[in-house]
Order: structure tokens, then C-alpha cells, then sequence
């Protein structure tokens, strides 16, 4: 799609002439905070781009060789009409960026988040933004959101403040050019250090040889003490104020010291109240300083939900396994009371199938304890029970991965038993080299699925209706989920059925 015809706005365009920072050199502050982005995000490409009426201009930019492409390749044009982020998770399934060149072509870009920087008047002069070159059906997560907002506002004060800066420029003489670069530089690193939500600090590692032994906190930001509850740690150490805090910290840092290579992790520190920290850690300044710079967040929260959420599980786990072993007594105190009761019976074919019937129900009730009784896989009671019947080579199972409610997981695993049956006594499973082909799809009947299952046998002798119907084709009539849907075929070939049920049922009943 092209451009929103906002981008010739021409109060916007004047709103971004005012700053007059189109073309002009890279700076550090904006570096900065696409660096932070990039961290924040964990994505390979961050842009500060100023959409002007014909280009998009990058003031600062990692990873993108470019400086500016026209507005034909911009995606962040289309962030100029967003009350809030551009999120696109796959750049060539929507349509205002899948013809897009930087899309089609090289670098092939799949991924954008983007933040708009709006002024004070509400023009909207570009966006923040993250680019990958996969998808990410997740998109960003809560707090990557909420970062990504941030830094977009800070680059907006980074343009206020440089604006205000130029302007008191206008009246400053040469002599003071060297200290307004200095002011310019402290504020713009004050700014940004002091909004970051999450945990900041800068240390200095100490060294006993390569062995790394403490740090001191050169720098905190304010949300520091909140995230550790280490309070007035400015230019203290670390053993001083957590004596026992783990070797394996000071490790890590002092690796990133030594190596320059960033690094994130999670792990918990015991001596502060046992909290949980995801931390990204990268060297500062000059190697020989031996200074990390250290963006974490206080996980705590989190982990102890997943403990409780484990916990829960394997509580599950064990009642599930108490269950199984009560149903498995049950099934077999009923298969005993049969054999006694109906030992008498002189025709024992029918108490033959009843006794398999049970059996077939047993093995459907295994698989939902599986799953803890919520539903089953098809692919699982396919398995399960066709593996009493044929071998591998007998047998031929394809279809899509479809959950069963408990219902029709027991409904279907005694209409598998009977055609096994079937075709062990009468059809395809009478020749060793008979095959079953068992294949299910899902078919859109005007917005809504149904499970379509079929039934097939090959390499057996001619398939032959029943003149009777035995309690056996009258479960096969019933089909799926006992409401019918059968089509049956008798074929030369071999017995074919296909069964068909609404999707929304075979996996709520």
C-alpha cells in the first residue's frame, strides 16, 4: 500500500523542519538509545526514522546500512497514523508491507515494531523502531512494549533538548562550542539513564590476577534500589553491602570485562531476599577500565509462579497415577464378574466381544490420564487402540493434530475396535499383507470445521454387506460421536467408511 497521505501533512512537515536535524551527523544520545533498544527487543536492527514528505531519514541506526530509503520502502510511514505501537509480526502477510522491496528483496526484513515520536502539538514526526529479519507471531512482550514507548519518548526529549540547545546556540561564540558539546553530552546521558524503568547500574570490576573479586557501583539509576533492595550502593562494593552474595555474579561480569562479549542470563541471588534477575550485562567505555553495564529486572514474581505451577503439576501427575491405577483395578474387577457370570454361556463369541469391548474402552481411558482427562490426540487413540489389532506394516495413519473431548475419545476408540475387528474376521487383516488406511482432515463448512475421518482397507478379499446388524454395525452407524454422519462402501477392493462430525463437538463432548 502507499504511504498514508499524512506524510505530505504540511503542519507536520514544518514541526519537523523546526528541529533542523535532517542530514546532520550521528550522535551519541540517539545511538544510545537504539543500542538499548536493540538490547531491550533482542532483534538485530533499531531505527530513530524521521519520515519526511518524499523519504524516511534515520538519525540513528544499528544494523540497516542506509541512511534514508524513499518512502515506497517505509514501513515506518505507516506508524505515522498509530495512536500507539506499529506491531506487524509478519511484514508479508500484511497487505500495506508485503510488496514491499526491503520485504520481497534484500535484507528481507519479516519483523517491525514501531513507536511514533510525536511532539508536543501531537504531529507525529516518526517512529522507533525494531526490526528482524523472522517472523514473531508473539510480537513483543509487555515489558519489550513498554521499553520500546519509553526510548521512543526519550527520543523525542533527546529533539526537544537538542532543539533548546541549538537555539541558545545561535547567540554562543566558538570559545564556548567545546563546552556546550560537554553539556550537551552529560544531559542527554542523564536523561536517558534516569528513565529506564528496569534496574541500571555501571561497576568497576576488581581483579585478583584474572580471578575476578568484587565490583563497585560507579552508577545507579533510580530504579536500582527498587529492583535489589540494596539501598545507597553508589560507589560502595558489593561484598561490603552482600558479603556472601555468589562467586558466580562477579564471575559473569568479570568475564563480560575481559571479553567485551554481552551476555543475558537469569539466575537467582540468595543474599537479596532470594530474588530472581533476567539481566543483560555489556563492557563500557575503555577496556583497561574494567566497566560493565548491567540492565536487569526482578524476575521474583514470575519464577515463583512457575514453582507453584510445577508444583501443581506433579500433584496432578500423582493423581492421575492413583487414578489409573484404580481404573485399571476397576476394568479388571469387571472383566473377572463377567467371566464368572457368563461362564455358562454356551455361544461365546458374544462374550468374547464384550470382554474386547472392555478392553478397547481400558486403552481409551489410558490415554485420556495422559492428558489429564481435558482430551486425547486423535493420532493417539488411533495408535493405541489399532496396536491390539496390526502390526506396522499393516497399518497406514495420516492426519492433522485434532484433540478429542472425553467423550468422543471413548466414543471413537470402540468405533476403531469394531472395524479392527471386522477386518481381522472378515476383511483386509485375513491376508498377512493386508493394509488398513486410516487418514482424517478438516473440511470448512461456511466458517465452520468438521473432522472428516476415514476408513479404508486394501489387499484383502472383496468387501461383502452383512445381512443381519449386530450390536458391531450398529456402533459403526452410530459414527464419531454417536449421531451418525457414516457413509459406508462395500467395495471389491476392500471396506471403505467415512465419517464425518462438526469439530466444535468432537472436541467439547
Amino acid at each position: 500500500m502507499p504511504p498514508p497521505p499524512y506524510t505530505t501533512d504540511a503542519t507536520r512537515l514544518a514541526s519537523l523542519a523546526s528541529y533542523d536535524i535532517l542530514d546532520t551527523p550521528p550522535e551519541q544520545g540517539f545511538d544510545d538509545i537504539v543500542g538499548l533498544a536493540c538490547l531491550l527487543c533482542e532483534t538485530p536492527v533499531a531505527l530513530v526514522s524521521l519520515v519526511a514528505g518524499n523519504r524516511q531519514w534515520f538519525k540513528a541506526r544499528i544494523g540497516f546500512e542506509p541512511c534514508e530509503t524513499d518512502l515506497d520502502r517505509s514501513v515506518c510511514a505507516h506508524a505515522l497514523v498509530e495512536d500507539d505501537l506499529l506491531v506487524i509480526t509478519d511484514l508479508r502477510n500484511d497487505e500495506r508491507t508485503r510488496e514491499n522491496p526491503l520485504v520481497t528483496g534484500e535484507p528481507h526484513i519479516r519483523f517491525y515494531a514501531g513507536a511514533p515520536l510525536r511532539d508536543v502539538d501531537g504531529n507525529v514526526l516518526g517512529s522507533l523502531c525494531v526490526i528482524d529479519g523472522t517472523p514473531r507471531p508473539g510480537g513483543l512482550t509487555a515489558s519489550q512494549a513498554d521499553g520500546l514507548r519509553a526510548l521512543a519518548r526519550q527520543v523525542m526529549t533527546q529533539m526537544h533538548l537538542r532543539k533548546a540547545v541549538l537555539e541558545r546556540d545561535t547567540a554562543m561564540s566558538r570559545q564556548k562550542e567545546g563546552d556546550r558539546k560537554r553539556y550537551e553530552s552529560e544531559e542527554q546521558y542523564r536523561l536517558l539513564f534516569e528513565a529506564i524503568e528496569d534496574g541500571f547500574c555501571i561497576v568497576e570490576m576488581k581483579f585478583d590476577g584474572d580471578v575476578p573479586t568484587d565490583y563497585r557501583f560507579v552508577e545507579i539509576n533510580p530504579a536500582f534500589a527498587t529492583q535489589t533492595g540494596l539501598v545507597d550502593a553508589q560507589g560502595k562494593w558489593m561484598r561490603d553491602l552482600a558479603p556472601n552474595h555468589e562467586q558466580h555474579w562477579f564471575d559473569i561480569y568479570g568475564g563480560v570485562a575481559l571479553s567485551g562479549e554481552p551476555v543475558r542470563f537469569e539466575h537467582v541471588a540468595k543474599e537479596l531476599s532470594e530474588r530472581w534477575f533476567d539481566v543483560h550485562a555489556f563492557r563500557v567505555g575503555d577496556p583497561n577500565s574494567h566497566r560493565v553495564g548491567i540492565l536487569f529486572t526482578d524476575k521474583s514474581e514470575r519464577k515463583e509462579a512457575e514453582n507453584l505451577k510445577w508444583l501443581a503439576e506433579e500433584a496432578q501427575t500423582v493423581r492421575n497415577e492413583e487414578l489409573s491405577h484404580r481404573m485399571k483395578n476397576t476394568f479388571a474387577m469387571v472383566q473377572a464378574i463377567a467371566t464368572q457370570t457368563l461362564r455358562s454361556v454356551a455361544d461365546r463369541a458374544p462374550v468374547d466381544a464384550f470382554t474386547d469391548r472392555l478392553h478397547a474402552l481400558s486403552t481409551a481411558h489410558d490415554v485420556l490420564l495422559q492428558q489429564s482427562w481435558s482430551n486425547a490426540s486423535l493420532g493417539d487413540v488411533v495408535s493405541a487402540v489399532l496396536a491390539n489389532f496390526m502390526s506396522a506394516k499393516n497399518l497406514a495413519v495420516d492426519g492433522p493434530s485434532v484433540d478429542l473431548g472425553p467423550r468422543a475419545t471413548l466414543s471413537i476408540s470402540l468405533l476403531l475396535h469394531e472395524l479392527a475387528t471386522n477386518a481381522t474376521k472378515y476383511g483386509s487383516l485375513l491376508n498377512p499383507d493386508g493394509l488398513v488406511i486410516v487418514t482424517w482432515h478438516l473440511r470448512d463448512l461456511g466458517g465452520e470445521d468438521e473432522l472428516v475421518f476415514n476408513w479404508k482397507e486394501k489387499g484383502g478379499p472383496p468387501a461383502v454387506e452383512p445381512n443381519g446388524k449386530g450390536f458391531g454395525s450398529k456402533l459403526i452407524r452410530m459414527g464419531l460421536i454417536g449421531t451418525g454422519g457414516v457413509d459406508v462402501r462395500f467395495e471389491p477392493s476392500g471396506f471403505e467408511a467415512e465419517f464425518h462430525a462438526p469439530l466444535a463437538q468432537v472436541q467439547m463432548s
